[in-house]
């Protein structure tokens, strides 16, 4: 069988005949060798009994959410490719032979755009249109060069042979941002065609929730990219804050009226070491997520890491603790020749902070350095 048209449903008595009758009419028009297979995820509404009565094939999904129903329906489908689409009859089944002619030619992930395509008035909520897609659309592109104007489209096409080897695995709303991501990072070919989108056929409100599933999306986005979420943050925070400490352990920075003294140097080290600590967590999760198969290896990063081995780890954290313990007796020294009584803060800090902070910094690497070992332990099955 070539095509499956699958559509995921819950409780939409109101508009599933509609989608099914659409779909039905779609195959026979381009005779195309194909199913409309109804993924239903527990409706009461005898959703199930008018897909069937329109030819539809219905698969029981008792796994709940949007994307348990998709799963299992991918899984249940007796087509070479599939399609699939919100049963609420805000897309038009009829017109699918642009996406599945882009299927034909050989691409693996074929996206529907509604922005290109129009978006019918009232058939988008305002929050949706013109705040949730295009930022979390643009953070897509940014995060994982996804070739994507509407990440979140619900009408898309794929072969159901590609899409299975990403191990899909989100119940929820995500699923259509794990897709995207996962089909992005293992480089699989995926392009757009446009569509259309209508107002929905139905009297009650739509499943999605705004700003639960808008986070569980950003949440998705973010886990899936440890450089965008640690790494690059992390970095530019060690960064500035290094120089901060820097400048101002020589003498304080003075702008117009606004004095920069020891009190900043004080949160420059905590940025120095919150900075560090973010680098350290994209390198963890980066290689967690390579070993257990959520994240593609990558071997040029697996051959740079290899350089960070335990042991010169060790001897950077021992020598930090060495340049803190000097810069530690240099305070003291002041202190002594004060009698060990009361000192300027201004010129003592000068001495305590970094010192502080470089042996914070030494126990942060030693730590790091053995975590990073117990790390590589599967990760060298993995690789092997």
């Amino acid at each position: 069988m070539e095509l499956t048209i699958l559509m995921p449903c819950l409780n939409e008595a109101e508009t599933v005949e509609t989608c099914v009758g659409k779909a039905m009419a779609f195959l026979r028009r381009y005779q195309i060798d194909g199913e409309v297979l109804i993924a239903d995820n527990g409706s009461v509404d005898g959703s199930q009994e008018l897909a069937r009565r329109l030819g539809a094939r219905v698969v029981d999904i008792p796994l709940k959410g949007y994307g348990a129903a998709l799963m299992g329906g991918i899984h249940s489908a007796r087509g070479s490719f599939v399609i699939m689409g919100d049963a609420d009859d805000s897309y038009d089944f009829q017109r699918l032979e642009g996406m599945l002619e882009k299927l034909r030619e050989g691409y693996d992930l074929v996206m529907g755009n509604r922005f290109a395509g129009g978006i019918e008035k009232g058939a988008m909520p305002f929050l949706h249109r013109y705040l949730g897609n295009p930022v979390l659309s643009f953070i897509g592109r940014l995060f994982f060069k996804a070739p994507v104007g509407d990440f979140h489209c619900g009408l898309r096409g794929f072969s159901r042979e590609a899409i299975l080897r990403l191990d899909l695995n989100s119940p929820g709303m995500e699923f259509a941002s794990e897709m995207v991501v996962k089909a992005s990072l293992q480089k699989l070919r995926i392009c757009e065609v446009p569509i259309t989108l209508s107002p929905d056929g139905r009297s009650r409100p739509p499943h999605l929730r705004t700003w639960r599933d808008g986070w569980r999306h950003l949440k998705f986005l973010l886990i899936f990219s440890p450089h965008w979420l640690f790494f690059v943050p992390g970095l530019l925070l060690f960064v500035l804050s290094s120089l901060l400490m820097v400048v101002i352990d020589f003498h304080p920075i003075v702008v117009k009226d606004v004095g920069l003294d020891v009190h900043t140097l004080v949160y420059a080290g905590a940025g120095i070491l919150l900075g560090l600590q973010m680098v350290f967590f994209s390198v963890f999760s980066r290689l967690v997520g390579m070993t257990s198969g959520w994240l593609p290896i990558d071997a040029r990063w697996m051959a740079a890491l290899s350089q960070l081995t335990l042991e010169r780890g060790i001897l950077l954290s021992l020598a930090l603790f060495a340049f803190g313990g000097w810069m530690t007796w240099e305070a003291v020294l002041i202190w002594s020749e004060g009698g060990f009584g009361a000192l300027d803060p201004r010129v003592v800090m000068r001495w305590v902070v970094p010192s502080v902070t470089a042996i914070a910094l030494g126990g942060e690497i030693f730590l790091a350095a053995f975590f990073l070992e117990t790390l590589r332990i599967p990760a060298r099955k993995t690789i092997a």
